[in-house]
Order: C-alpha cells, then sequence, then structure tokens
C-alpha cells in the first residue's frame, strides 16, 4: 500500500492506517525533534505530541508531500516544547535548587563519539534561523525548496541561512580544535 493510500484510509477513519504512518515516519519526527534540541528524556513526549496533532489535523492534508507537512508539525511541537521547558526550568529553579536530579545519560548512547557530540552541540549552539535549514538539509536530505516549504522563508534565504550556518559550525569546531586546518 502506498503512502497516500494510508493518508486517505487515515483521513476516513482506518486507525490501522494511521498506525502504520506512525510506525513510517515514529524515526524521523524523533531524529528531527533531537536535532533541534529536544532532550533524548523527551523525545517520546514531543513525538506524542506531534502525531496528537497529527491525527487532529489530517482531515486538512492535501498536498502530495506529507513528510514536508510533517516536518512542519514537528517543527512546530519542537517550538512550544523549547516555550513550555523555559517556563518549568524558571519553575523548578525558584522551588529548589537542591532537588536536581543526576543527569541521564541517555544522550550520551544516542551519540556515541565524542565528535558527534561536539558536533551536536555546535548544531545546538545555532541560532535556529541557521540550525533548522542546516538539520533538514544535512541530516533529512530535504532540498531547499522543501525546506524554504517547512520553514516558511525564500528560497535565496535558505541558500543564505545553509552557508552561514556551515561558517558558523566551521569556526565554532575549529575553535574547539576538532577540526583539522584545511577540512
Amino acid at each position: 500500500m502506498t503512502e497516500t493510500e494510508l493518508i486517505e484510509r487515515a483521513q476516513r477513519g482506518d486507525k490501522d492506517a494511521y498506525i502504520e504512518l506512525i510506525r513510517i515516519h515514529q524515526r524521523t519526527v524523533e531524529k528531527f525533534a533531537f536535532q533541534c534540541g529536544v532532550h533524548s528524556n523527551d523525545l517520546a513526549d514531543v513525538s506524542q505530541e506531534v502525531f496528537v496533532k497529527l491525527y487532529r489535523f489530517l482531515h486538512q492534508f492535501k498536498q502530495d508531500r506529507f513528510t514536508t507537512w510533517l516536518y512542519k508539525i514537528t517543527l512546530n511541537a519542537t517550538r512550544d516544547y523549547y516555550r513550555k521547558e523555559q517556563r518549568e526550568q524558571a519553575k523548578e529553579e525558584r522551588l529548589s535548587a537542591q532537588q536536581q536530579t543526576p543527569s541521564s545519560s541517555a544522550e550520551k548512547h544516542v551519540l556515541n563519539f565524542e565528535e558527534d557530540r561536539l558536533l551536536h552541540n555546535a548544531i545546538q549552539a545555532l541560532d535556529e534561523k541557521y540550525r533548522y535549514p542546516l538539520i533538514l538539509f544535512y541530516f533529512h536530505e530535504l532540498k531547499y525548496e522543501e525546506i524554504a516549504e517547512v520553514l516558511n522563508i525564500s528560497l535565496s534565504a535558505v541558500k543564505v541561512r545553509i552557508l552561514r550556518a556551515k561558517e558558523k559550525l566551521k569556526a565554532e569546531l575549529m575553535q574547539e580544535g576538532s577540526v583539522e586546518n584545511g577540512r
């Protein structure tokens, strides 16, 4: 069964088709959310929110690029997560600094090598206007046109932001000494 057929069936209320859509796209959603800065221990919550929104708005889907639409939903859910996380973090800091729990080592398992952690941290340090196009292009292999649609920016803005993101990453990684000269 094609993805288009699955979407049409899910739009008509076929729960098995909807579950299959989740199965097909869950890894992509989690990967994109993580690359956008969602902590690994919160990926399940963000992913669930994405698929709840997908279920609620699936009847509105009329485009031919489902994954582009799903990236938009994921990006919005990630941004919502940031806002919620910042509010809750401020609340926790006010309540008690003593109740901090040791950080989870789950992220360390996701990023096994030091270079991967350095790259991930450098990407996370980028302003989101540079981070999101870079992630979508290099890690999700979207075309410039698709990135422009997901982020609702012009094609030229996508190109400029990816170029600037690469320059900023290179400078940061060279400063950290993790990239050899000439690479």
